[in-house]
Formats: C-alpha cells, structure tokens, sequence
C-alpha cells in the first residue's frame, strides 16, 4: 500500500491532462481527510428551513412555503456542499415520493447531499478535436424521504482513512428538518422529530488552548443575555467561571472556582449520596422553619444513622440607621426546625430592648461513612 501521491514537475516536462488533474485531486484528498478525521460532520453555517405564509388560490386553504437558507455543510466523506442561495423546497418533489400516504400529522425529513454538474467545455475545442467537460459544478440535492428515514443518518460510515474524495453518486444524507404536510401543502418546520435532530459540524481534540488567555464555551454562535457559558481564565487570577451572559457582554458568574480549589456557588448544592461521600445544601431559612436535606438524602437514612448531618447557621443581621441588633438565638432543634430570634437595642426608640424573630443562612452536610464493601 501507498500513501498519498504529491505531483512533482521539471522543466521541459510534457504535461498532460492526468497530470493537471493530479495536482487538484492531491489538494482536494487533503482537504478532506481533514474534515473526515479531524472534524465531526454536520452543518457548519445556515441551512435552516424557514416558512412563509401563503395561501391557496383555489381552495382559500393556509400552507407555508419552505425554503433552505444558504450555508454550509460537510458531510462524513469530507466534502463540503454549499448552497450559495436560499431554495425553495418543490411541493411536486415531496409529492412524488410521499404523496401515496393518508393524512397525518407526522414531519417528514429532509436531506441534503452532494451532485456533480458537469459544465460545457468553453472556447476551442482541443487538438485531438474533441472537448470534455472543463469544470465540474460541487453542486448539492436537497432529498425528501419517508417517514422514520431520519434515521438512517446514524447508519452512515464514514470511508476509509486513505480514500479518495467521494463523487457522487455516492450519497451522504445530511439532516435538514422536517416538513409537515396537508392537504397538498407544507404546513410547517420543525428542526427535530422523533427525537433525531438537525446535526451540526464539531471538532475532534483532545486539547484546545486560547491565545488571548481565556477560554469561552456557549450554547450559540453569538452570546444573548441569559445564556449560559463556561470560561476559563488564564489571567493574573486564573479560575473557572460557570454562569449566564448579562447584556453588557460579560457573564454573571452562578459559579467559580479559585485557583486554590475554593468554589462560590450563587444558588443550593445537591446531589446523589453514596458511601464515603459528603452532600450538601445551603441557603436561607426564618425562624420556624425545618431545614430540607440534601437532595438524595431521605429522613428514614437519617433516622436509622446511616447518614449524620452536620447543620451550620449564621443569623443574618439586617442593617440599621440607629441601634444595635444582635442575634439573641440561632439554633437548630432535632427536626432541623429553625429558631432564630433577634435582639435590638435602640435608645431613641421605646422599648429601648426588643426581640423579633429572624432568619439565617445554613449548610446542611449529610455524610455517610464508606463501608469495607463499598456500599
């Protein structure tokens, strides 16, 4: 077996038209082992389906038309398929291949795929008196299926490390969406049915690193206040921020840890419990109140000793123009039931001493002691 073929050339060489195309198959193999291996395929940019109102002239009935946006997709043999243009998609093409079944409700699926064009040989014919193609169009299809199709996406393999750019009529189906369709019309589009969704391209690495010195991972291409994100910064006071986008940009942090390992958390911590494990919950209780356990954590775990807690308050003292207050008690009985009370001391006001209930901050702990089984 041979690795790929890189065409050389030397002065006085007679070259002829394999040579040529040698030059542009060797790139083209490049590129796509590139996104092939290096790549995870879907679409990159665009290709949503969008509607339009319309409605029918003879009937009176509503429908939408659907169009592809332009953009771009690669496919698992590594060939990028553009759509310069928005499409609309063919209501007769749909017909064609789904118009035998009876009404129903469920979404059709639609595929991209690669085509070749040939385009007609330009200027003078050749020498030899006869002229090929001189360009070749990386045109694209968009398919309509049958329902439940969508499937078969996940059943596509990828071609061999060292094979050659896949030419049509080779096709590699590349989820769009889905269309409804009634009474001889699209009625709607919808990116996911039958919980299979559109796929979009990613990346295969098992390192990413950032040259400004901070790393940012979102759930959209441009950050929108309310949206969640991940950075991790490389500055004079590196940590990792988990939080959501304000509208100025930055993001509000709902959680950070330190460089020393210390995490800041905005909201409750919960979790599973399991043998040799700590779980915990925290935040504000008034007085009266019974503390929650962590989530996992059952009271009949409790009870029986098979889980201890360990419960700290902090009375929250409310702050005040004049006086002092104190906290007079912030306890915890053996139901977790809250008693808080606080003291004030105001000389300018009658009484001078009186007491109110209160409310605190606490962190339930639930620990379990890891057994020689490990359960």
């Amino acid at each position: 077996m041979t690795g790929p073929l890189r065409p050389e050339f030397h002065e006085g060489q007679v070259l002829a038209a394999a040579d040529l195309a040698a030059t542009v198959a060797y790139a083209r193999a490049a590129a796509v082992r590139h996104a092939r291996l290096a790549h995870e395929w879907g679409i990159a940019d665009g290709l949503a389906l969008t509607t339009e109102n319309r409605t029918d002239p003879a009937s009176g009935a509503r429908f939408v038309e659907v169009s592809v946006q332009a953009g771009l997709a690669v496919d698992g043999t590594g060939r990028e398929i553009v759509v310069p243009a928005p499409v609309v998609l063919s209501e007769a093409d749909f017909e064609a291949v789904n118009g035998a079944d009876g009404p129903t409700s469920e979404p059709y699926p639609v595929f991209l795929t690669a085509a070749d064009r040939a385009q007609a040989a330009s200027g003078p014919a050749s020498c030899a008196g006869s002229a090929g193609p001189a360009r070749v169009e990386e045109s694209f299809q968009i398919l309509f299926r049958r329902l439940g199709d969508e499937r078969l996406v996940a059943d596509q393999q990828p071609p061999a490390v060292n094979a050659a750019p896949a030419a049509p009529p080779v096709p590699w189906l590349v989820l769009l969406g889905f269309v409804q369709w009634t009474g001889g019309h699209f009625t709607a589009a919808v990116p996911e049915a039958r919980n299979v969704g559109v796929r979009f391209a990613g990346v295969r690495a098992d390192t990413v690193s950032a040259r400004s010195g901070s790393l940012s991972l979102r759930t959209r291409p441009q950050p929108g206040e309310g949206e969640p994100a991940l950075v991790l910064s490389g500055s004079d006071t590196p940590k990792l921020v988990y939080g959501l986008y304000k509208g100025t940009g930055d993001v509000e942090p709902l959680m950070t840890v330190e460089p020393n390992g210390n995490l800041t958390i905005a909201g409750s911590f919960s979790g599973r419990i399991s043998a040799g494990s700590v779980l915990a919950t925290s935040g504000s209780a008034t007085d009266g109140m019974v503390l929650p356990l962590p989530g996992g954590v059952t009271p009949e775990e409790v009870a029986d000793g098979r889980v201890s807690l360990h419960v700290y308050v902090t009375p929250r003292i409310p702050p005040s123009e004049s006086g002092l207050t104190v906290p007079a008690e912030a306890t915890v009985d053996g139901d977790r039931r809250v008693r808080c009370r606080l003291r004030s001391y105001d000389p300018g006001a009658g009484p001078a001493v009186t007491e109110r209930p209160g409310a605190v901050d606490f962190l339930v702990l639930a620990t379990v002691a890891a057994t020689s089984g490990g359960g």
